[in-house]
């Protein structure tokens, strides 16, 4: 007797129960049972029975020794060879190369700090995958200074990817806050980070015109933004050898102080947008007439006091509504305060005009609408009033926005000017992708300059293979996957996703009907492809141990394959 399985189409095969005797010169089969309703496991057994094979259970001759996580370990790992990481840091395979390696797989998978770091290797197959499987925290740290050393070569090799004559590059500027009180960098100022009284450090981010990051420059905690320009500049034509180049950066970045340094360097020019002030002034002169809105959103022009430059004004409805209720909100808020003041004014708990005024100030400052109310502060009496012109004037503002570009129209049409500036949203999704629980750049524990020099830069390498791997995985991830939508979309309306992400978003699943990811729940789903360690169970003294790792899901097998799409 044996089992015979027999194809069956397009339905699952069936399974036999058969035996074969000769009768004369041939062959006879004779079905005995159909056992078709067993599994193929079953089957297969039945089958080795019948075969005079020994059957026993797995775990009577096998043993599982040791468990590690290895799924996203190996998605990691194949996106850095796939991007060439290895000879990006250095052209000689090292020590100190592959515990930087290691590193930035770490922080991409899951960051920590050094010592966690180098206690977690036998948790997952990283410190193997490497080669660094016995670093401690003190090498980690030696090859953080290897790193710094070597920044300047990585960047100019960053850029000859990714940076072309006369392309665009994004410029913008953050901060993080520092725990302790040592380090050098470390500055009160704008804290991007909302901590009030802890020390900082800013640091700019340079990328090319997708949000993919080529090199990253670290100031001082009180450094202002414009101050930081030209020192990017500085690289773009210096490290880079770019001769032409057109830089985008928000107004706060690109001041006119800055615009006339700029233009007198030869092949560097700008596209950033204009203050409220200065969008005031053009609306008082007439420059610009909002009659012009009612047909259209934006419309090109130039002015006297902007000479040889492209003005682009656009108005956004959606921005105007939303700021309006953000300003009613604030003015009801310090409405609701300043009655406050008065009755205790009026009560007599407040009666000095010098602590009236501590009072109001600090109601003041935390709403910012000083320069929407009238304040009249007496001995023993306070009044107020909302000045209705004053919020009537700023109302015009709302939604309204100027481009400012010193780029020809023959070479950057007036909606692709737009959009160019707009994309400087690549680089703020970048600060948020760092300073979240995907690569936890803040707060900074070290405390010497090199240190939070190469802490930087190490998450930065390890945003730019996350940004490569993300990429890759759009078609799994809740991303938009239709990039023509977005290059061809209204340059001024808000930015909206395509009719397919935002299924997505509303199903939670793909069009497969397995469930869509981000980027960290698809590389927790990839964690739970293991790798296990086995032995016999009766083994011989010294005999070797084997490896075998859990067989990846439909979903798991998708995303490691789409790692072989990452392309440089």
């Amino acid at each position: 007797m044996y089992i015979d399985i027999v194809p069956n189409r397009n339905s699952p095969p069936a399974i036999l129960l058969r035996e074969s005797t000769r009768e004369g010169g041939r062959i006879v089969k004779r079905t005995l049972a159909n056992l078709s309703s067993l599994s193929r496991e079953q089957a297969e057994s039945i089958r080795a029975v019948l075969k005079g094979e020994p059957l026993a259970p797995v775990d009577s001759l096998f043993e599982v020794v040791r468990s590690r996580t290895h799924g996203a370990v190996q998605a990691i790992g194949q996106a850095m060879q796939r991007l060439h990481l290895g000879p990006l840091l250095d052209s000689k395979p090292s020590r100190q190369r592959d515990l930087v390696l290691a590193m930035i797989a770490a922080r991409v998978r899951d960051p920590q700090s050094k010592l966690a770091t180098s206690r977690s290797w036998d948790h997952s197959t990283l410190g193997e995958w490497f080669g660094v499987a016995d670093a401690d925290e003190h090498e980690l740290y030696g090859a953080l200074d290897w790193l710094l050393e070597r920044q300047d070569k990585i960047e100019r090799r960053l850029a000859r990817r990714h940076l072309a004559e006369g392309g665009r590059v994004l410029y913008d500027l953050s901060s993080s806050y520092l725990e302790g009180s040592h380090c050098p960098l470390g500055r009160r100022g704008y804290s991007r980070d909302g901590k009030k009284g802890k020390l900082q450090v800013n640091y700019g981010l340079l990328t090319d015109d997708r949000g993919c990051p080529v090199s990253i420059s670290v100031f001082a905690g009180n450094t202002s933004d414009p101050q930081t320009l030209m020192d990017q500049v500085d690289s773009l034509q210096g490290r880079f050898d770019l001769q032409s180049v057109i830089l985008v950066g928000d107004r706060g970045m690109i001041s006119q102080k800055q615009i006339e340094a700029l233009d007198k360097r030869s092949g560097v020019d700008w596209i950033t947008a204009l203050k409220n002030g200065a969008i005031r002034k053009l609306v008082d002169t007439g420059a610009i007439q909002m009659d012009l809105f009612d047909e259209r959103n934006l419309f090109e022009f130039s002015d006297p006091a902007y000479p040889g430059e492209r003005l682009i004004v656009c108005r956004n409805p959606s921005l105007a509504t939303l700021r309006g209720e953000k300003r009613n909100a604030l003015l009801e808020a310090t409405t609701r305060e300043l009655e406050t003041v008065q009755r205790m004014v009026a009560s007599g708990r407040l009666k000095a005009a010098d602590k009236i005024g501590v009072r109001v100030g600090k109601v003041i400052n935390k709403y910012k609408m000083a320069k929407h109310f009238e304040l009249d502060i007496q001995e023993g009496q306070f009044h107020f009033q909302v000045n209705a012109a004053q919020v009537a004037e700023e109302a015009t503002l709302d939604g309204l926005y100027v481009i400012r570009t010193a780029v020809p129209r023959e070479h950057l049409s007036t909606d692709d000017t737009v959009r160019h500036y707009k994309s400087l949203s690549q680089v703020e999704a970048a600060f948020r992708s760092l300073k979240s629980d995907d690569l936890k750049i803040r707060p900074i524990y070290h405390y010497t300059e090199d240190r939070v020099r190469a802490h930087l830069f190490l998450c930065m390498l390890a945003y730019y293979v996350k940004w490569h791997m993300t990429e890759a995985w759009r078609p799994l991830l809740f991303a938009d996957t239709e990039r023509e939508h977005r290059a061809q979309a209204d340059p001024v309306a808000p930015a909206t996703r395509s009719d397919a992400a935002l299924e997505k978003v509303a199903t939670k699943t793909l069009d497969d009907g397995t469930p869509a990811h981000s980027f960290r729940t698809l590389l927790n789903e990839l964690s739970t492809i293991v790798r296990n360690t086995c032995r016999r169970r009766h083994h011989e003294a010294e005999e070797p141990t084997f490896e075998l790792d859990t067989k990846p899901n439909a979903k798991q097998r998708a995303a490691l394959d789409r790692i072989n799409d990452i392309r440089l």
